[in-house]
């Protein structure tokens, strides 16, 4: 298999006020092309924090990464931008949608951003209709469900075709029902090919990945093999 991620002796260090806070630790960690890994562990113990370290949403204090075989480690804020734009998406506990956008225009904001101008909505509309959301095309986020929002925000992820797809708690905010069919949707997006690389403190959503990746104190104590994610 091909690498997708590897990560040398990472470590992330805060400032706040004259507190030095080391979120993570010197943490080694390989990702290979079409795996499905999940980050578990408790609040505070670094997986959201490397999670934005490997999506390029910050920069390490020590340590390198490569994705797809480029250091990414300190690419400039512009470069930083741009491999978000075109090589990953994300997908937050939050959903993180436009209100007064309705759901085709939440999913097409990617474009926008990499073309700089306004875009067909086929593209958008072939996204959500990938979620199953193509009749709710027209609906805003407040017309909307908790889990019909997240599959919104999961096509938007989706839209500029990614390599890797980066999922921070995708369930946190839904009801076990709804969480289980978002996480029977990212298994069917990583069995089409996708490479996923989740954040879970939630042992049950874990368990459906590939590899477990266990995460304390921002080090990594080990990791466990899972057979199929089902």
């Amino acid at each position: 298999m091909t690498e997708m991620i590897a990560a040398e002796a990472l470590t992330k260090t805060y400032r706040l006020g004259g507190t030095e806070v080391q979120a993570l630790r010197g943490v080694d960690l390989t990702v290979q092309a079409g795996e499905f890994v999940a980050l578990m562990g408790p609040s505070g113990c670094g997986k959201t924090t490397l999670l934005h370290l490997l999506g390029c949403l910050d920069t390490p204090t020590s340590g390198r990464f490569t994705l797809e075989g480029r250091d990414a480690s300190r690419l400039s804020k512009a470069d930083r931008a741009r491999l978000r734009n075109t090589r990953l998406g994300f997908v937050f506990q939050n959903f993180f949608l436009l209100p007064n956008q309705n759901a085709l225009d939440n999913v097409a904001l990617p474009l926008l951003y990499q073309h700089g101008r306004q875009v067909s909505a086929g593209s958008a509309l072939a996204a959500l209709e990938h979620v199953g959301l193509a009749e709710r095309a027209r609906h805003r986020p407040r017309e909307l469900s908790g889990g019909e929002c997240q599959r919104v925000a999961i096509a938007r992820a989706l839209v500029n075709q990614p390599v890797l797809l980066l999922a921070d708690e995708p369930t946190g905010n839904l009801d076990s029902a709804t969480g289980d069919e978002i996480m029977a949707l990212l298994l069917s997006l990583w069995r089409g090919g996708l490479t996923i690389l989740l954040v879970t403190h939630d042992a049950q959503v874990a368990a459906r990945s590939q590899r477990i990746v266990h995460m304390k104190d921002g080090r990594i104590l080990g990791e466990e093999a899972r057979h199929v994610g089902a």
